[in-house]
């Protein structure tokens, strides 16, 4: 029987192990056209489940995840509890929308279609959209639907260009077999990180 004070006990093991964090609470953004696969990227990320129904995203649904990177300022690691924001993909709301969906916002995740080449060049007046409230952001690109790459219209030549416009990364996703979709968002929030430091 451990004495009083000391750390035995069923809690005891627990306090030994548990590190002391540096926290940070994150607002990011998807944005991009309706269909590209917003919402099935965060249902992946967050339950990691797909479900290939598709239902229009109505406003913006706000999910919530905890995500462990490691700090820029040191060999410590950051824990960000990300806020991510699914905004509706229709442009007629864009700008109806911007400041109650964008105000706050800190990354952001920019999705395109691989199959849809008219989604990559609309990203340019979503990032622009959360710029003029937010003031530049970082941004990571996603060129979603990578398991469709037999009916691809977007290349890697592509997605490049757009995102080096941003001067921002880009990773080739799959919401369905989860391809990139976890990477995808701890670089945002890594990138988020290095930003606040």
């Amino acid at each position: 029987m451990p004495s009083e004070g000391s750390l035995g006990g069923p809690h005891g093991k627990e306090r030994d192990d548990m590190v002391e964090r540096q926290k940070m609470k994150v607002k990011v953004c998807l944005v991009g056209e309706g269909a590209v696969g917003k919402t099935c990227l965060i249902r992946r990320f967050i339950h990691d489940q797909f479900d290939d129904r598709y239902i229009s995203t109505l406003g913006a649904k706000v999910s919530k995840k905890e995500v462990i990177v490691k700090n820029p300022k040191g060999d410590d690691e950051i824990a960000i509890d990300m806020t991510i924001w699914d905004i509706m993909g229709e442009k007629g709301f864009r700008e109806l929308l911007k400041e109650a969906y964008f105000h706050g916002a800190q990354g952001i995740l920019a999705v395109c279609d691989i199959t849809r080449k008219d989604t990559l060049n609309e990203l340019n007046d979503w990032i622009a959209a959360v710029n003029r409230v937010t003031g530049a952001i970082p941004v990571q690109f996603l060129a979603n639907k990578a398991d469709l790459r037999e009916q691809a219209k977007l290349g890697e030549a592509d997605v490049r260009q757009v995102a080096d416009t941003h001067k921002s990364p880009f990773l080739f996703t799959s919401a369905k077999t989860g391809e990139n979709v976890e990477a995808g968002f701890l670089k945002l929030a890594e990138m988020i990180a290095a930003r606040a430091a």
